[in-house]
């Protein structure tokens, strides 16, 4: 028997979420999110059935379905025993069978996933994002809509692609960096620093 699949957050960013779970026909139990004004709410038609603490005792499989790359990484680390995580792809996307994909992370509509690539744990490649041969993204990546990698780029842990961003083939992200919306990254990035335009330029430490 199925187990029932709790979403983790109840926010905008779980609409897709559940679009993708419902589109993979999962049994949805509701939602667990750490906004007590929330609580015994619906949301999108399910309830939210009470805070993240309650994940330690859910018996079934569970999912993130929210946007903040930092917010997912708390959450999972304070809850390490918990294993059974969900990995989400719709049925529209186009994964390469070569493409390893972590646990907890969501594919969405519209994306393609070419050969050798490799996505690390509860990540978010979004509507219609593009990840080329050979990429390596790290845990708790959000790349945007409508991303697009070239080959052989390496993204690392907590990155986060603003919407219609793009980068050229072998650069590397460096982790908790931004890159924002319509950045063309043309060099490697490193770690928390945020870059925007065409070419892509430091802006600010993240």
């Amino acid at each position: 028997m199925e187990k029932e699949l709790i979403l983790i957050g109840a926010s905008g960013h779980a609409k897709v979420v559940l679009s993708v779970a419902l589109a993979n026909q999962k049994k949805i139990l509701g939602y667990f999110d750490d906004n007590p004004e929330l609580l015994n709410q619906i949301f999108s038609n399910y309830s939210v059935l009470g805070d993240t603490s309650f994940l330690a005792t859910h018996s079934g499989s569970a999912i993130f379905s929210m946007g903040n790359n930092a917010h997912r990484k708390k959450i999972a680390e304070r809850h390490p025993l918990f294993t059974q995580w969900e990995t989400l792809v719709h049925p529209s996307a186009i994964v390469h069978p070569s493409v390893k994909l972590g646990k907890g992370t969501v594919v969405f509509a519209g994306a393609i996933i070419q050969p050798d690539v490799v996505i690390g744990d509860h990540c978010i490649i979004n509507t219609g994002a593009t990840v080329d041969h050979d990429c390596v993204i790290g845990n708790y990546v959000h790349l945007a809509p409508g991303v697009h990698l070239a080959g052989g780029v390496e993204v690392n842990e907590g990155a986060f692609l603003g919407i219609g961003s793009v980068v050229i083939p072998n650069l590397k992200i460096g982790e908790w960096s931004q890159i924002g919306a319509g950045g063309v990254v043309v060099n490697n990035i490193l770690a928390k620093k945020m870059v925007m335009g065409i070419p892509a330029k430091e802006r600010i430490e993240c």
